[in-house]
């Protein structure tokens, strides 16, 4: 396809401001796949009920709309690719063929992959939150087709993918979040023996609490507790 485009004309400017936003949008769409898709439904929960008043709040926002898992990837999945396709539609208008190839390649990895991915993967509540409401739009736009999709993976996979943790899981987890693991936790030694032996009762018997025979000794019931006697 020729140019049909030459630089300082209005259709020009036109073209490149579609380009633009384009890659502007599809790189939103990668990084909201991204960040919003890597939080889990028990994550945002607990967010909701007890973490700080900011993260509390974005989570809220954003706990609707990721509760359908199946159909928000699907949204966002879909403009993802509809954005990336378009693109060398409009360079080819302004560029050769394979300079439009090359530049879109280049546009796509640099600013709708990598650095999308990278932001939202560290601040995918944050962003998730203030993007919510359009997000809704995209679903809502997108819905004729990203529903029969999402209600075949839910069929396929399943609905629901609420990981909880175990018991195991859950021990380990209070472990690493004590003062003494290094990490940053707050919980104090005492703190985390407490909880990791609550989580260990039901698999503990009556033999595991007992003290052997052999370690006991009797004291006469008119004996006086003395100094001696507290040693034993």
């Amino acid at each position: 396809m020729e140019v049909e485009y030459h630089c300082c004309e209005t259709g020009f400017f036109i073209r490149i401001t579609i380009v633009a936003g384009l890659v502007l949008f599809a790189g939103l769409m990668s990084g909201l796949t991204m960040g919003l898709m890597s939080l889990s439904l028990v994550d945002l929960e607990v967010l909701t009920e007890s973490g700080t008043p900011t993260n509390s709040r974005h989570a809220e926002k954003i706990l609707p709309v990721v509760r359908r898992q199946h159909l928000l990837l699907c949204t966002l999945l879909i403009c993802n690719a509809a954005a990336m396709e378009a693109l060398p539609i409009f360079l080819d208008s302004l560029v050769s063929a394979w300079d439009a190839i090359l530049i879109s390649v280049t546009l796509i990895l640099m600013f709708s992959e990598i650095a999308p991915q990278a932001v939202c993967t560290r601040y995918g509540l944050a962003i998730g939150a203030k993007v919510a409401p359009f997000v809704r739009v995209l679903i809502w736009i997108c819905f004729p087709v990203a529903y029969p999709i999402s209600k075949l993976l839910d069929h396929l996979l399943g609905e629901g993918h609420e990981a909880l943790f175990r018991r195991a899981e859950l021990k380990t987890l209070v472990n690493l979040h004590g003062n003494e693991a290094g990490k940053g936790g707050e919980l104090t030694r005492d703190e985390t023996t407490i909880i990791a032996g609550a989580l260990e009762l039901s698999n503990k018997t009556a033999m595991d609490a007992m003290t052997p025979i052999s370690e006991t000794f009797a004291i006469n019931i008119n004996a006086k507790l003395n100094r001696q006697e507290e040693m034993w």
